[in-house]
This record gives C-alpha cells, sequence and structure tokens, in this order.
C-alpha cells in the first residue's frame, strides 16, 4: 500500500470555506464510489485556514492516470468537479486545471515495537 499527500488552497472567503465543508459532510455516493473503484483505500482531508491537506492510501491498481481517466469519463465526477471550483484556487505557477498537488516527503519517523 502506498500513502500520497496532496494540498490545495480554498479561496480565502469564510462563507465558502464554510460552504466547501458542508458539502464535504455528504460526499455524493457516487463520488466516494468512484474514489473507491479508482484503487483509493483511505482519504482523509484536513484544513488550517484555507489551506487543505489530503491523505491517501492506495491499492497497487492505483495511478493518477488511471484516476484522471476514469474521472473524465464519469459525468457525476464532472459535476463534483465543475461545483467544487467554486471554492477552489491553483496554487501560484500551477498549470491550466491543476488543482490538487502532490507534495514531496521530506522526513518520516518510524520506531518499531512502540
Amino acid at each position: 500500500m502506498k500513502r500520497y499527500c496532496l494540498t490545495l488552497d480554498l479561496k480565502d472567503d469564510p462563507d465558502l470555506i464554510r460552504e466547501y465543508e458542508e458539502y464535504h459532510q455528504y460526499v455524493w455516493p457516487q463520488i466516494e464510489q468512484s474514489i473507491v473503484d479508482s484503487g483509493i483505500l483511505g482519504m482523509e482531508i484536513y484544513r488550517y485556514g484555507n489551506r487543505l491537506f489530503m491523505i491517501m492510501e492506495v491499492s497497487d491498481k492505483f495511478s493518477f492516470e488511471k484516476k484522471a481517466e476514469m474521472d473524465q469519463s464519469n459525468p457525476v465526477v464532472q459535476k463534483w468537479e465543475a461545483l467544487m471550483l467554486k471554492f477552489q484556487q491553483p496554487f501560484p505557477g500551477s498549470k491550466p486545471g491543476e488543482k490538487w498537488q502532490l507534495m514531496k516527503k521530506i522526513y518520516s519517523l518510524n520506531k518499531p515495537g512502540e
């Protein structure tokens, strides 16, 4: 199993942030199914201010390319993604259409037996 961490900024507007969180309390079932179908085993999103941090644990069958292809052919995912654009803003230097940015792991502490 692999773990990926990604980040994204929301528009710095308290009302939009609140609305974004409300949508994530009741994620559409078709969206959750598309996540599982892509090979994502677990996903968590955290927020600090307007910055989001996502942790994904994925199976060996997962790839970002496959997930993107699946999402492009799923009209419900496309509707969800269009809705989420209202709340999200790209990082400076992002390519057009890029949202979540993969983070580079720079440290890990593993103490066996504790």
